[in-house]
C-alpha cells in the first residue's frame, strides 16, 4: 500500500474540529430564555425565581461566568421541580459552551435530559447536541449512543451520519463504520449531493487493516470516481497490477496509469517503455522515456541505463517514422484489420491522432483483429488527445464486449472513461 494511505485513528481528515463544533452548537443551543415570546407550559418555581432572573440577565449581557454563578446558586435551593432542574441544567449547558468548557457542557446537558423534563422534540435536539459534544470531547462510545438516539428522533442530517461512521472507525469497529458509511452515502445521493470523501477513506483503511485487497480496490474505485485524485489512481493501479503476469495486460494497465498522470516512479516509465518496445511501438516508447527524463522523478542511479535505452528506442522510432507511408499503404491493401490497428497505434505514438483514428476505424470495419481491446483503447486515447470526449467514451464503452479482453483491464478503462471531461 502506498504511504499516502495513513492509519491515523486519532483524527482522520474531516473530523469535526472544535471551532466548527462550537459554531454548530452556538447556533443550535440558544435556550428558551431568549425567545421573543413568553414561554408556554411549565414555568420555574418561585423558589429560584431570583437566581434564574439574574442568570438570564447575565446571559443577555454575555456575562457567562456571572450567569453560571447564579445557576449554581439556583441548584442549591429546595424544593426543585423537574422543570426547575431541567431548566437549570439546560442553561448551564449553554453557558458552558460559551465558556468553552465542553466537558462541563456535556455533563450539564446529560443531567438535563436525565430529568425527563424535555418534550420529545426538545429531547431529540438535546441528544444531537450531546452527540456533537461527546464527539468533540473524544468520548466516542457516548457519542455513538447519543447519535443513535438523535437519529431515532429524526433530527440528524447527512453530516451527522458521516460522523457516526467516523466514530465507529475510531472505536475500531469497521463493521458498523461501514454500515453507517453506507447510510451516509445513500442519504447524500438521495439529496443530490456527492458523498464525503472520508466515508470511502474509512472503508479503505478498514480494508487495509484487514488485508482485504478486494475491499481496498472497491474503495479506491469509489475514491477515484469521487475525486479523480492521482494518488488514488496510483494506489488502485498498483493493486490491480501486482498479480498480473501477462505482458499484454500489464502494458494496458500502464497505459491507464500514464494517461491519468498517476505514475510516480521512474521505474514505471522505464518498464512501460520496454513493454512498448517489445510490442513494436518505439515511437510511443520514446515519448514515455523523454517524459520521465525531463521530470523530477528520474533518479540519478537510473539515468545512464535509461539514456542507453532511449537512444536505442530512438533509432527504431526513426526507422518506423520513415516507413510509415509504406505501412499505411500495406494496411490499406490488407483485407484483415489487424495491420490497420497496429498502424494506427504507430501513428498515435508519433502524435498523429487524426490519422490514428482513421486507420483504426478502417481496421475495425475489416475485422480479423488479434487484440481488439487495443483497437478500442487507442481509438479512445486518440479521441481524448483531440478533445473528442463523447467519441472517446463511446470507444472505451466497446471494451466491455471485446473478445479476449481482461475484465480487470476493461474495468480500469471504464473508470478512466467516467473521469475524462
Amino acid at each position: 500500500m502506498n504511504h499516502s494511505i495513513h492509519d491515523d485513528r486519532r483524527r482522520p481528515a474531516g473530523f469535526p474540529m472544535r471551532a466548527g463544533l462550537l459554531a454548530l452548537l452556538c447556533l443550535a443551543m440558544a435556550p428558551a430564555a431568549f425567545s421573543a415570546d413568553k414561554p408556554k407550559g411549565p414555568e420555574i418555581s418561585r423558589v429560584i425565581a431570583k437566581e434564574m432572573t439574574a442568570a438570564q440577565k447575565a446571559m443577555q449581557a454575555s456575562q457567562w461566568s456571572e450567569a453560571l454563578k447564579n445557576l449554581e446558586a439556583a441548584e442549591t435551593k429546595s424544593p426543585l421541580t423537574t422543570f426547575d432542574k431541567k431548566t437549570i441544567d439546560d442553561f448551564k449547558g449553554f453557558v458552558n459552551v460559551k465558556l468553552n468548557n465542553m466537558k462541563a457542557a456535556q455533563a450539564a446537558y446529560e443531567a438535563a435530559i436525565a430529568t425527563g423534563g424535555y418534550t420529545a422534540e426538545e429531547a431529540g435536539k438535546t441528544y444531537r447536541m450531546l452527540f456533537r459534544l461527546a464527539a468533540g470531547n473524544q468520548n466516542y462510545p457516548k457519542a455513538i449512543e447519543f447519535g443513535k438516539q438523535a437519529v431515532e428522533a429524526g433530527v440528524t442530517n447527512n453530516d451527522d451520519l458521516v460522523v457516526m461512521s467516523q466514530l465507529y472507525y475510531l472505536e475500531k469497529d469497521c463493521k458498523n463504520s461501514n454500515v453507517w458509511g453506507d447510510k451516509a452515502i445513500a442519504a447524500a445521493r438521495k439529496s443530490g449531493e456527492a458523498p464525503k470523501e472520508n466515508l470511502y477513506l474509512f472503508k479503505l483503511k478498514c480494508a487495509d487493516d484487514a488485508n482485504d485487497t478486494p475491499g481496498k480496490i472497491a474503495a479506491l474505485y469509489e475514491l477515484v470516481r469521487l475525486t479523480k485524485k492521482t494518488e488514488y489512481w496510483n494506489n488502485l493501479i498498483r493493486l490491480e497490477r501486482q498479480d498480473e503476469r501477462d505482458d499484454h495486460n500489464t502494458l494496458m494497465i500502464y497505459r491507464v496509469m500514464y494517461d491519468t498522470k498517476s505514475m510516480n516512479a521512474d521505474t514505471d516509465y522505464i518498464e512501460m517503455a520496454q513493454l512498448l518496445g517489445d510490442a513494436g511501438l518505439p515511437g510511443e516508447a520514446q515519448s514515455v522515456l523523454e517524459t520521465v527524463m525531463a521530470s523530477t522523478l528520474m533518479k540519478e542511479e537510473h539515468r545512464e541505463r535509461t539514456t542507453r535505452l532511449l537512444n536505442s528506442i530512438k533509432t527504431r522510432a526513426e526507422t518506423d517514422k520513415k516507413g510509415l507511408a509504406q505501412l499505411d499503404a500495406e494496411a490499406a491493401k490488407n483485407p484483415a484489420g489487424d495491420l490497420s490497428v497496429k498502424t494506427g497505434e504507430v501513428h498515435y505514438g508519433f502524435g498523429d491522432y487524426a490519422a490514428a483514428i482513421t486507420v483504426i476505424n478502417s481496421g475495425l470495419q475489416k475485422g480479423q483483429i488479434k487484440h481488439i481491446d487495443e483497437a478500442y483503447v487507442y481509438l479512445g486515447r486518440s479521441q481524448v488527445a483531440l478533445k473528442s470526449t463523447a467519441d472517446a467514451k463511446k470507444a472505451f464503452a466497446q471494451l466491455k464486449g471485446a473478445a479476449g479482453a481482461s475484465p480487470r483491464v476493461v474495468k480500469l478503462w471504464e473508470l478512466y472513461a467516467e473521469t475524462i471531461s
